[in-house]
């Protein structure tokens, strides 16, 4: 009996090259990989589907594989790291979901845990989901770990309803603004 696969998941890019109409984000996120000069939280703004949690996905991989090549930005998913981010198996990167984990109490776990060295990665990358919907205490409770981050950390926040983010959150992070993407670049791409 073949496992069933949402379409969705099966045709979605795994590396910054197979990403659709978003290449703006695309070229900003490659070239500082390239220089080695990665911002430490990320804030990916954007209507639904338009590939916020896909990118960050991504840049997650690629900023802790160990089989990319200097001059490529793009993750290699083959190597350990890049199938445990791929699995979500990874000890170094926590998707969390925005939605469910509001409180200050989930926020305060991550703080931390983010003060520790990555277990087996570069980087601990904390991706949270639908960040507008946290509290603003747990919002004031992430502010200075924003501020303050440890060198090993990397925070990637994406969200559908920027204006419900603190400016005081908006303001620490590097923003990209995802675009809709049209019928005509789906088809091609």
């Amino acid at each position: 009996m073949s496992s069933y696969l949402v379409l969705a998941r099966k045709y979605r890019p795994s590396t910054f090259a197979e990403v659709v109409g978003q290449g703006h984000v695309v070229q900003t996120l490659s070239n500082s990989i390239l220089s080695g000069r990665v911002a430490h939280a990320f804030l990916f703004c954007g209507v639904r589907g338009v590939g916020k949690t896909t990118v960050a996905r991504i840049l997650a991989k690629a900023l802790n594989c160990s089989g990319r090549a200097a001059s490529d930005p793009n993750p290699c998913n083959k190597c350990s790291s890049c199938k445990e981010v791929s699995s979500g198996t990874s000890v170094d990167v926590q998707e969390i979901d925005g939605a469910s984990n509001t409180s200050v109490e989930n926020i305060r776990e991550i703080n931390e845990n983010i003060k520790y060295p990555p277990a087996g990665s570069l980087y601990k990358v904390i991706i949270i989901d639908e960040v507008h919907m946290i509290s603003i205490n747990a919002f004031n409770a992430l502010l200075k770990t924003l501020e303050e981050p440890p060198p090993h950390a990397k925070f990637i926040f994406a969200t559908t309803e920027s204006h419900k983010v603190p400016a005081t959150i908006n303001s620490r992070c590097q923003r990209f603004n995802f675009r809709t993407i049209s019928i005509n670049e789906i088809a091609e791409g």
